[in-house]
């Protein structure tokens, strides 16, 4: 599949069977956001593998939606703002765009490799990061299943080409 069908074919899910993802593609899903861009390639990501059940329910606890238990995998993509890259002009941290970026790369890439996602920020990072023990520099900052859909692609609707792109007036 090429990237333009990737994009074309992604979407969210939130029902997935039963059947575990294959250690060689979740390696290719992470090489793909070890690849991804970063403000000043300051790469300020980390992904935690929640796999075992026990922790998919410790998931669960952060996001109470009965569906993310059906995910065999969920990633916590975390940001890390103490290598994040700050604008010298306003001081603005690059560490959500750089997290969404590789989260990104992860979404297409799985979906190249027919493994479904969903893109999950309504969860509580506090209580996350202490469930996991994860380190005080690290955000958890978005929340991504991966299994094997179980339900058919919805129709996309998106807003048309003219009512998202404006060209400069001179």
């Amino acid at each position: 599949m090429d990237v333009k069908n990737a994009i074309k074919h992604r979407f969210s899910v939130r029902k997935f069977k039963n059947i575990p993802v294959e250690e060689e593609k979740l390696n290719q899903i992470f090489e793909a956001a070890r690849l991804a861009p970063s403000a000043v390639n300051f790469q300020p990501w980390h992904f935690i593998i929640v796999q075992q059940p026990e922790n998919i329910e410790k998931i669960y606890e952060v996001y109470p939606r009965e569906w993310i238990k059906s995910a065999p995998v969920v990633i916590i993509a975390c940001s890390d703002r103490t290598r994040s890259w700050k604008r010298g002009s306003d001081g603005k941290d690059y560490a959500d765009i750089d997290i969404a970026i590789a989260t990104d790369h992860i979404i297409l890439q799985a979906t190249e490799l027919g493994v479904g996602t969903c893109w999950v920020c309504n969860f509580n990072p506090v209580k996350c990061a202490e469930l996991f023990n994860i380190p005080e520099h690290l955000e958890p900052a978005v929340l991504i299943p991966l299994g094997y859909p179980d339900i058919d692609p919805p129709e996309k609707k998106r807003k048309t080409l003219d009512e998202i792109i404006h060209r400069e007036k001179f």
